[in-house]
C-alpha cells in the first residue's frame, strides 16, 4: 500500500534496484510475539540476525527456567525480577524470558547491544509485545556496579572474516566472546540469580571442549551451581570449509545454565 511503501522509503528500509525495491527489513513469529530482523542476505556489519539459532535459543530458555522453578513467594513477588538480555539483538531472548515468569512476577528488562540497529529494533519489538524495557547502549563489559536476577545471552560464536557483529565471535575459532561473557556475567549475578547462555561450539577431531576446558575453573567453586548440555551436534556444517575450520569435526549449538549460590538459603 502507498502509506507503507512511503513510511519505508523515507525511513530508509528500501533497497533499490533499477525500477524495482526489496525490503531490507523481515518481521518473523515466535509464540505468538512478533520481531524485526534485517533481510537474507545478512552481509551488512551491522545486520540484526533472526533464524533457527534464535528459535533453539528460546527454547532453552523456557526450559531452563522451568527446569529451574524460579521462585514466586510473597517475598520474591515484592521485589522486581531484574532481567539484562545481552546482545539482545531483535529482543528475542528478553521478551522470551519475560513471557516465562509467573503472571504476577513483576519485572525490569534490560535490553543491550553495541549494535544501535539492533537496539532500534529490539526497542520496538518489546513495545509492540506490550512489555517495558530499559535500553542499555553500551558494551557488555563496560557494566559494573550491578547486579541481576537473569541474563540471558545468545552470543556471535563463529570465525567471521567480514566481522560481522551478529556473527563474529572472535579468537578460538569464535568461542573468545563466549568466554569473556560469561566470566563478566558471573560478576554481575545477584545471590540466587541465573546465567543461560546459549552458544556454539567447534568440536575438534579430539572431542576437546574448549568452552568448558575454559570456565571450569571459574565454575568450580562454592559459589555456582551449573549445568552443560549440547543442544544440537551439527549446526553451520557449511562453516567446516573454511580453510579456518580444518581441525574441526562439528559446530556444536550448546546450553550452559549457571545458578549463583544464595548464602541465606544454605
Amino acid at each position: 500500500p502507498p502509506l507503507i511503501f512511503n513510511l519505508m522509503l523515507e525511513a530508509n528500509l528500501l533497497a533499490q534496484t533499477g525500477e524495482y525495491f526489496r525490503s531490507k527489513l523481515r518481521v518473523a513469529s515466535l509464540d505468538g510475539d512478533l520481531f524485526l530482523h534485517s533481510a537474507f542476505p545478512t552481509e551488512e556489519k551491522d545486520a540484526v540476525f533472526l533464524g533457527p539459532d534464535t528459535y533453539r535459543f528460546a527454547r532453552f530458555i523456557k526450559q531452563s527456567l522451568q527446569a529451574l522453578q524460579l521462585p514466586t513467594s510473597a517475598a520474591t513477588l515484592l521485589h522486581p525480577l531484574r532481567i539484562l538480555d545481552v546482545g539482545c539483538g531483535s529482543g528475542a531472548g528478553g521478551v522470551t524470558a519475560v513471557r516465562a515468569l509467573a503472571a504476577e512476577q513483576p519485572y525490569v528488562l534490560s535490553l543491550n547491544d553495541v549494535n544501535p540497529l539492533a537496539l532500534d529494533y529490539a526497542a520496538a519489538c518489546a513495545q509492540a509485545a506490550e512489555i517495558p524495557a530499559t535500553i542499555v547502549d553500551s558494551d557488555f563489559f563496560a557494566i559494573h556496579n550491578v547486579e541481576f536476577d537473569l541474563i540471558v545471552a545468545n552470543p556471535p560464536y563463529l570465525h567471521d572474516q567480514a566481522a560481522r557483529l551478529y556473527r563474529n565471535g572472535g579468537e578460538n575459532l569464535g568461542l573468545d566472546f563466549s568466554i569473556r561473557l560469561v566470566k563478566h556475567a558471573l560478576n554481575l549475578l545477584a545471590p540466587g540469580g541465573i546465567l543461560l547462555l546459549y552458544t556454539g561450539v567447534a568440536i575438534t577431531s579430539n572431542n576437546d571442549n574448549p568452552l568448558m576446558s575454559a570456565l571450569i575453573p571459574e565454575l568450580a567453586s562454592d559459589r555456582f551451581h551449573w549445568h552443560y548440555e549440547e543442544l544440537d551436534p551439527d549446526i553451520f556444517s557449511e562453516e567446516l570449509e573454511q580453510p579456518h575450520y580444518k581441525s574441526v569435526n562439528r559446530i556444536a549449538a550448546v546450553g550452559l545454565r549457571v545458578a549463583r549460590i544464595n548464602v541465606m538459603e544454605v
